[in-house]
């Protein structure tokens, strides 16, 4: 331990948590031999978790401003962040893709999962315009809650099995939807996943229907009361 630094305290109660997949600590893990390619591909999947929008990925210039990683790579000779990205995506565990923007060339990284290998095929193919989500140069990371974070704060503690289905939702579903489905049964106060999971499963087939947060007059009493009932049939299925 470092001279002066202060052992670890424990993790609070009500922690945000992320989801890793287990094959990464079954087969990617036992692998991994170098430091940097170590921190940076377990850090790439806390940032990638709290990034807004779909597709989701990191830019090259977000993880070079990104303090914390700045920290962890700091006993790392320079260009550990090169390093790190350069040995996950030739072992398979990132994406790399180079994209132009004002003639000049800015690298996106994904998780290699089906979301992200469908988003970097469709990029290529020229089916997904990345200008609109790309983020401004020298912007800051928009904190945002992660589904993970929003199944916490809402209904309670997440277990393995749980989890599981929270990243498929997660890269299957909007974010905004996501936010709104839990924001709609909260209201409703059916504080369970499965409702959750029914609400997204009607807009996925019918579209939302959701209205922007902060409305709470008598007439939406009757509203919550007929979507309660619809979600609750939808539930028993």
């Amino acid at each position: 331990m470092a001279v002066g630094s202060r052992p670890f305290e424990g993790f609070p109660a009500g922690a945000r948590a992320i989801a890793i997949p287990s094959v990464f600590f079954t087969t990617v893990l036992p692998r991994i031999d170098d430091p940097a390619e170590l921190v940076v591909t377990v850090y790439f999947f806390f940032a990638h978790a709290r990034k807004k929008g779909q597709p989701r990925f990191l830019t090259y210039a977000e993880l070079a401003a990104d303090e914390s990683l700045a920290a962890a790579l700091r006993s790392q000779e320079e260009g550990g962040l090169r390093w790190g990205l350069d040995a996950a995506v030739e072992r398979g565990t990132l994406l790399r893709l180079a994209v132009e923007r004002d003639g000049q060339e800015e690298e996106l990284f994904f998780l290699n999962t089906p979301g992200g290998r469908r988003a970097v095929a469709a990029v290529k193919a020229g089916r997904l315009e990345l200008a609109n989500v790309l983020p401004e140069v020298g912007a800051g990371r928009e904190p945002l809650p992660t589904i993970f974070a929003l199944y916490e704060e809402n209904i309670g503690t997440i277990g393995p099995l749980i989890a599981d289905e929270l990243k498929d939702a997660e890269e299957r579903y909007p974010g905004e939807w996501i936010e709104a489905a839990f924001r709609e049964a909260t209201n409703l106060n059916k504080r369970s996943w499965s409702y959750i999971a029914a609400i997204l499963r009607r807009w996925e087939a019918e579209g939302p229907d959701y209205e922007k947060a902060g409305r709470d007059t008598e007439g939406d009493q009757g509203r919550r009361r007929s979507l309660a009932g619809r979600y609750r049939n939808l539930v028993r299925r």
